[in-house]
C-alpha cells in the first residue's frame, strides 16, 4: 500500500513539472535569442531577488521576460532596455550594477562587514588574553 502511494506521489509530480517551466517564446533567429537570453540572465528578479529574470518563475519575472521581449522585437537596443528597467526598479535591477553612491553599500557593503567581523574577534581574543592568569599565558614571575 505504501509504494502505491509513493508511486502516485510521484507520478502527480511529475505531472506537475511542466506546469512550471518557463513559457517558450516565437525568436525570429538564433541572433534574437542569444540577445535575449543575455539580457535576462543580468537582470534580477525583484521578487526573488536571488535569480535572474532568465531563472526565476515569478511572475514578475515572467512579465519582465515579456517586456524585455516585446523592447526587443520594437527594436530597442540592449542599453535602452536596461536603462527602462533602471529607470523603474532602480539600479538594483542589474545584477553589475554601476559603482557610483547611490550603489555604493552595494559593492562596499560585504567587504565592510567581514572587516568588522575580523576587528570584533581580534578584540575578543585581546580582552580574554588580558584576563588570563599570567601561568596560563605561559609567564612567570621572575625574581
Amino acid at each position: 500500500m505504501n509504494h502505491r502511494r509513493m508511486a502516485l506521489l510521484l507520478w502527480l509530480l511529475l505531472a506537475a513539472a511542466p506546469a512550471l517551466a518557463i513559457d517558450p517564446l516565437p525568436f525570429q533567429s538564433a541572433v534574437e535569442e542569444r540577445r535575449f537570453q543575455a539580457l535576462v540572465a543580468e537582470l534580477r528578479c525583484m521578487v526573488c531577488q536571488n535569480q535572474n529574470l532568465a531563472d526565476s518563475d515569478a511572475e514578475l519575472a515572467r512579465d519582465l521576460r515579456n517586456e524585455v521581449f516585446e523592447m526587443l522585437r520594437a527594436g530597442k537596443s540592449d542599453g535602452e532596455i536596461r536603462d527602462f528597467l533602471v529607470q523603474r526598479y532602480g539600479d538594483f535591477v542589474l545584477y553589475d550594477p554601476p559603482f557610483k553612491p547611490v550603489t555604493w553599500i552595494l559593492w562596499l557593503g560585504p567587504a565592510l562587514v567581514v572587516l568588522a567581523g575580523m576587528a570584533g574577534i581580534v578584540t575578543m581574543v585581546r580582552r580574554r588574553a588580558r584576563l588570563l592568569p599570567a601561568e596560563a599565558r605561559g609567564e612567570e614571575d621572575l625574581p
